[in-house]
């Protein structure tokens, strides 16, 4: 007959205590997060669609877990002050960070950011999906994209494009597009999409890439020829792809996301972005991204992994193609 020692036994038994833990600590996370006021940190000033989207989606998850979620806007240096802030923020998934594609574009026109974003953050997923557009001014003489780049060839001057940002998705287009075309058109770079609009308009400005929101609201004074992305918008379903009409690499669409820092339990990235998932497909949430001109994101933190993987490489092709070098 064995016999065991009663010490023997209460180590036997603390031991499958520790590994019953351990095997379902991911679940207690996921089961119990959150049990205090959740942050978001907005790397640009409120007032923006960013904004809008973000406390949006924070008021919906608040209402969901019944606990506080602030949307706390930290502007400054191309969003690197608000980014940084959340990089060195303790990774138990109460702060998260609210960002777009230039995330992952910035790394490779600057060369001193105090973050590496592909490593130092944990995409949690997708909360939107937008396209830029190349427009002309409606009183262009140029109907479609070869008539542009015809016109454009046979003039002494080639003119130029604008774009709503150096460094942008736009100026990336811009780049990408003088590349395959081989047109030497000047980059005219403008502090945002309104201020472009406006030269557009007023015939200052002979071409753009412009975000689709911004463009709405003014599509009786513009004329889009081509749209990024890999399918045309519901709202602009007459203008063709860059890749229908033969152009590379313009697949990537432009992105709103969330974020942890790195080494975040993975049941609570999990978690949020289920509800987040959740909260996106609420009608009266897909009736007010739809109204803005963009499409509900959606997707796990392992699937918008891959998008940013795929599209980082893509955008530094293009950097380094185009020599685009940003200062700090």
């Amino acid at each position: 007959m064995i016999r065991f020692s009663r010490r023997s036994v209460h180590l036997a038994t603390l031991a499958l205590v520790v590994s019953g833990y351990c095997a379902s600590g991911s679940t207690f996370a996921q089961a119990t997060y959150p049990n205090k006021p959740v942050k978001i940190v907005l790397p640009y000033p409120a007032g923006g669609g960013s904004d809008a989207v973000a406390r949006m989606i924070a008021d919906k998850l608040q209402q969901t877990w019944g606990q506080p979620v602030v949307v706390d806007n930290k502007p400054g240096a191309s969003g690197i002050i608000g980014t940084q802030q959340v990089v060195r923020t303790a990774a138990d998934g109460y702060t998260l960070l609210y960002h777009n594609t230039v995330l992952i574009q910035q790394p490779f026109m600057m060369e001193k950011l105090p973050y590496d974003p592909l490593k130092d953050l944990q995409p949690v997923t997708v909360t939107l999906k937008t396209n830029n557009l190349f427009v002309v001014p409606a009183s262009s003489p140029a109907k479609t994209l070869k008539e542009f780049i015809d016109l454009a060839r046979s003039q002494t001057a080639q003119g130029s494009y604008g774009s709503y940002g150096i460094g942008s998705a736009a100026h990336l287009n811009g780049e990408l597009f003088k590349q395959q075309t081989g047109l030497d058109l000047t980059h005219v770079a403008f502090q945002g999409s309104a201020p472009m609009i406006t030269n557009l308009i007023g015939n200052q400005l002979p071409s753009a890439f412009i975000d689709i929101p911004s463009a709405l609201p003014h599509m009786k004074n513009l004329r889009p020829l081509a749209v990024a992305g890999t399918q045309r918008p519901p709202e602009l379903s007459n203008v063709p792809t860059f890749t229908e009409l033969g152009y590379k690499s313009f697949e990537p669409m432009g992105w709103h996301g969330l974020f942890l820092p790195a080494g975040t339990p993975s049941a609570i990235a999990q978690k949020i972005s289920k509800d987040v998932n959740a909260v996106l497909q609420m009608p009266d949430v897909q009736a007010r991204l739809k109204s803005m001109g963009v499409a509900p994101g959606g997707g796990t933190p392992e699937e918008f992994a891959q998008v940013i993987k795929t599209d980082a490489a893509i955008y530094a092709d293009i950097t380094k193609a185009a020599n685009i070098r940003i200062t700090q």
